[in-house]
Parts: structure tokens; sequence; C-alpha cells
């Protein structure tokens, strides 16, 4: 469902991914008045304030002002499209949604992908967001959610292309799932110190898949970093994001940029721009 937005009132923005939600509401110079996360399998979260308070979503939602319009991005399917459609107008009756999809050229980013809105919403926002964050600069962003992307951004704003590999969460999974003898774990179980000279061999299982996911997923970053900066003759800024950056980045020996709200920023400016 896509409407023109009421005047006046503050922005909601809805970045759905696969393992959680994450909301925000802005007002229309971008500043955040209010943020939230929810997670998939709870029917409830909790909200963070300038205040630091923290509350039941619906309560919270209540006490909020009406927006002018909520732009939703949703990778997480149409099941999670539908409960958040009717979670809004159940608040808010009548507030008009925009589920934003990738275009061709959207506010200063233009998609060479050869199908332009067979890239993911998340991903485009994101790229829109990286670019108003570093403008005039070459990108690599790299995300570490349930999947790991990578995306190379041109300084003039030209999205040339992508990586997408399983997330280092699905790798020690995967790995559990699919092997007789292996374990199931869903987090790490070592820590890999940042910048650390010595080689982090693990001396249990659980230890080593996760160190060597860990490193499996700095590995693919640091080469199509260094593979980008070869090939565009300039150094590149790697901006990283998402659920499992703090375990990969503490593995990463290239220096690198942290952003942990670029798709909402881009849902902003996708917003501003309507």
């Amino acid at each position: 469902m896509t409407a023109s937005p009421r005047r006046g009132g503050p922005f909601l923005l809805i970045d759905a991914g696969n393992s959680r939600i994450k909301w925000a509401l802005v007002a229309s110079d971008g500043s955040r008045l209010h943020a939230g996360v929810m997670e998939h399998t709870r029917e409830h979260t909790r909200e963070h304030t300038r205040e630091g308070e923290a509350a039941d979503e619906i309560e919270a939602w209540r006490a909020l002002p009406t927006p002018s319009g909520a732009w939703i991005s949703n990778v997480a399917g149409a099941a999670v499209g539908e409960r958040l459609a009717a979670r809004v107008e159940a608040h808010w009756p009548g507030v008009p949604r925009t589920v934003v999809r990738a275009c061709a050229q959207q506010c200063g980013v233009t998609n060479r992908y050869t199908t332009p809105d067979g890239l993911g919403s998340d991903r485009w926002a994101g790229l829109i967001g990286a670019r108003h964050a570093y403008p005039d600069e070459p990108l690599l962003i790299a995300t570490f959610g349930t999947a790991t992307t990578l995306e190379a951004l041109r300084a003039d704003g030209t999205f040339v292309g992508g990586l997408i590999a399983p997330g280092w969460t699905l790798m020690m999974r995967s790995l559990g799932e699919h092997t007789a003898q292996l374990p199931v774990i869903e987090r790490g179980a070592h820590e890999i110190e940042a910048g650390a000279s010595a080689l982090p061999f693990a001396t249990d299982t659980r230890s080593s898949i996760s160190a060597g996911c860990a490193l499996a997923q700095a590995a693919l970053v640091e080469r199509a970093w260094a593979d980008l900066q070869a090939a565009w003759n300039e150094p590149v800024r790697l901006v990283v994001s998402g659920g499992a950056a703090a375990e990969v980045t503490a593995a990463l020996k290239v220096p690198h940029t942290r952003h942990d709200a670029l798709v909402l920023a881009g849902l902003a400016l996708i917003a501003a721009q309507s």
C-alpha cells in the first residue's frame, strides 16, 4: 500500500529484517524522537526514549504522536508485512503506509542491478543512508545479519553491485545441522580480540566453529575491500553494521567505520523526499 503522507507529522520508519524489527519515529528534519526493537519470536519489545525509559511496545506506541505516514522496509516475508500493517492501522487508523522497494534511482543513489527492484529494500535503504552519511566517498558497505551482504557504492552514488553470503550465525548453525558430531550453536563461544596478532586457534569444538566462521566472514570482507580499492584505484571506506558486527569486526585487520542505523537513516531520507 502506498498513499500520500499527511503534512506536518513525524515519520514512522520500520525496518523488518529476518531476525528482528527496528522502528523509529523521526521528525521531518531527521532527528529521532523515539525508537525500539522487536524480536520476531516475542509479542513485546522495549522502547528506548531520550530519557532511556523502557516500556511495553503497545503502551509506547499509544503514547506517540500520530505520524504523517509509515515507511516500511520488509525482507521478512508477507506474513510479517501483514502483521506490521495491521499493527500500524490499529494504532493510527488511516495513516498512509509506504512499502519501500528498490528502484532505478532515488535520493542520490543510482541502482545498477540488472532488475533494480530485485535488490532487497533493506540493502537499498542502507545504500541511501550510507550515501548521505559519507557523501562523495567510495564505499564498501558490509552488513552482518542473517545474511552477510556487501555493497559497492561509487563516490558519485552509483551502486555497482554486491555480494551475499550466509551470515555468521547461519554459518555456525548450518554446521551443526548438517554434520553428525558438531553442535548447533547460535552465538559465538570464542572471543577474538580486535586487532589481535596471535593466530586465533581454539581448543574446543564450539570455540573452533565460532572463530572459524568469524574469520571466514572477515576474510570475505577483506578480500572484497582490497579488490575494490585495486579496481577503483582509490581508498574505499569500509562501513560495517548489523547484529554480528562486533564479533566479525573483531577479526578484521583493515580500517572500518561502524554505523548501526543505515536502513532507518535511508528510510528517513526516502520519507523526507516524499
